[in-house]
């Protein structure tokens, strides 16, 4: 059901970015009918959103033909790049239930007039006219100076289990058919969009200043494990840089040890951008260490029929280090799109680009080839400021753990810190539909009958590989960690109601230190019966224990082991008695883990 929300909740940002002109976009919230029709067409922004990297909201209604005499198409996106054409069809379910296993039936299909679109009639069998979207689609069909070069494809954003393959490519005229389901549409939309990854380029064109350049490219061969590599290295424009970041955010950034919004973090980019904004020579060159960019295929042309111009292709790029250089340049870019600075800012300014080409290989080297880059990442990576916790961010065992954890909860377990931060900038979700990282170890220690351990050590500590590997060493126990956050998360629900009682902050009074010291400890005793527990309800699990954790701490207080923490001291002076109770030590102290899982709680 949450990811259900999520999705409604982004249907409803995207239809809001429309301008109030668009009034279809902005019904009454009360009235349901036409809130749903509206979200039903944001359904189809989405889709152009996540697949097309169609920004703004002009951009994608554009290619929107969902209405009255729409030929059965809801929208289509002309890809020049591969010459295909997309026809959309999107059915918006709205509940739940009705989403995940409601089938389109092959008679809504069959109302696709594709064959007539694409031999440029303009009106149905019967005689009515197309909406105005479609013969402005037929229209640039007619403008295609190469048509014959191009395929269609039909993308059906439904699910079509009743619909048989062959009735499909019947409908299809021989045509390839995609079907986004609902589980298609929560991982390959709905995550993408939340983590800024939604748009990715099979192909990166970068456009080079040849004018005044008496250098050549280098380039060199490495024998690898994997295989052969090559390398090129080469300076390229700023500005291009600038652009790349900015379109593709975290899309070009998944094997860098951060994301996008992370990289906000430090003074290094305020010495780039002052680099860039201050000086009006190329200094830039010289000062700045460049980027290292992985690609498939990589191809140099320096005669592409421009003077002193010439191109770059990246096939399916992604870059590894320098992503603190290229996230600069982007707010700089940015800045000038806002009209904040000059353009030309950019202006004969280069950075230096490492591009590291795989050969291609089989799907049986996939495994050696992920290897090696995990290992070219962290080697790249280990000459600047990366803290442990980023080091571990792409290790297997952590991107397994954030895929089941928004295949079964709709939540979003943050491994890379700022992953969600497009997510939240655009309200797409809120911030307690994140699970952090860090928590989640501490959680798992505490799981692990570590509850001392989970609060007492620091965050490097706990990031640190044998620590790390040791802790979080099977993600097929993500439901279990996930049941562990919940339980964390009632604690600091009760929490909060004491909030404004001045004399019992944390509820002190009613049960202890348990939610100022102790959550961590809470949460070792009831995973310790997780079998037992895990269908029931957090709330009223948290609250048997919570109602006996004062009889806990009384016991504890009395043991000979504790004395450290708990103890009676009187003053030399005046003879006074008075007691220590040192809560904080004892929840990250060392008795802690024994006693309170050998404790009968009632």
């Amino acid at each position: 059901m949450r990811k259900y929300e999520t999705f409604i909740n982004i249907l409803d940002v995207l239809r809001k970015e429309a301008p109030e002109s668009y009034k279809f976009y902005h019904p009454l919230e009360s009235d349901f009918n036409k809130l749903n029709d509206a979200r039903s067409r944001a359904f189809v922004h989405l889709f152009l959103k996540v697949k097309f990297g169609l920004l703004s909201f002009e951009e994608r209604e554009k290619y929107v033909t969902d209405g009255t005499n729409d030929a059965g198409i809801d929208g289509y996106y002309i890809d020049e790049e591969n010459k295909i054409i997309y026809f959309l069809q999107a059915k918006f379910r709205t509940n739940s239930e009705n989403f995940q296993s409601r089938e389109i039936k092959y008679e809504e299909l069959i109302n696709m007039d594709i064959d007539r679109v694409t031999e440029g009639q303009t009106d149905y069998e019967h005689g009515a006219k197309y909406n105005s979207k479609i013969q402005s689609l037929i229209q640039e069909f007619q403008n295609i100076p190469d048509m014959g070069r191009y395929k269609y494809e039909i993308v059906i954003m439904a699910n079509t289990k009743d619909v048989s393959q062959n009735k499909l490519k019947k409908l299809a005229d021989g045509n390839r058919v995609s079907e986004f389901n609902y589980e298609k549409c929560y991982n390959e939309l709905i995550f993408p969009i939340v983590s800024g990854t939604f748009y990715n380029s099979s192909e990166l064109s970068i456009y080079l200043n040849l004018e005044d350049k008496n250098s050549e490219d280098i380039s060199y061969s490495v024998a690898t494990e994997f295989k052969d590599c090559e390398i090129s290295v080469l300076f390229v424009p700023t500005i291009e840089i600038a652009k790349t970041l900015h379109k593709y955010k975290n899309s070009i950034l998944k094997y860098n040890p951060r994301s996008y919004l992370d990289m906000a973090k430090g003074s290094v980019n305020a010495e780039i951008a002052n680099t860039i904004v201050s000086k009006k020579t190329n200094e830039f060159a010289l000062f700045n260490n460049g980027i290292t960019a992985l690609s498939d295929e990589t191809n140099l042309n320096k005669k592409i029929g421009k003077i002193g111009i010439g191109q770059l292709i990246l096939k399916n790029p992604q870059i590894i280090n320098g992503g603190q250089t290229a996230y600069t340049l982007s707010l700089l870019y940015q800045d000038v799109l806002d009209g904040k600075l000059d353009k030309d800012i950019f202006d004969k300014k280069e950075v230096l680009l490492k591009v590291i080409t795989f050969s291609e290989e089989g799907s049986e080297s996939n495994g050696s080839k992920l290897g090696l880059i995990e290992a070219i990442s962290k080697a790249t990576n280990q000459q600047t400021v990366v803290s442990e916790a980023d080091r571990r961010s792409n290790d297997k065992v952590q991107i397994e753990m954030q895929e089941l954890i928004f295949k079964e909860f709709g939540l979003f377990y943050q491994r890379k810190a700022g992953e969600f931060g497009e997510g939240l900038r655009h309200n797409y979700i809120k911030r307690n539909q994140i699970i952090d990282r860090e928590l989640m170890l501490r959680l798992i220690l505490a799981s692990k009958e570590q509850p001392s351990q989970a609060r007492s050590r620091g965050t490097n500590t706990l990031f640190r590989k044998s620590n790390f590997d040791n802790t979080l060493s099977d993600s097929s126990k993500g439901k279990e960690y996930v049941f562990a956050y919940q339980v964390y998360s009632e604690l600091n629900n009760v929490q909060v109601k004491f909030r404004k009682e001045a004399n019992n902050k944390d509820g002190i009074v009613n049960f202890g230190h348990a939610l100022r010291y102790g959550k961590f400890a809470v949460v070792g005793v009831i995973m310790k019966r997780y079998e037992e527990y895990k269908n029931g309800t957090i709330e009223d699990i948290v609250k048997t224990y919570l109602s006996s954790w004062i009889s806990f701490e009384e016991h504890i207080i009395d043991l000979p082991t504790n004395k450290k923490y708990f103890r009676e001291v009187t003053d030399p002076d005046t003879q006074i008695k008075r007691q220590i109770l040192n809560y904080d030590g004892y929840y990250k102290g060392t008795t802690i883990n024994k006693q309170v899982l050998e404790f009968e709680f009632e």
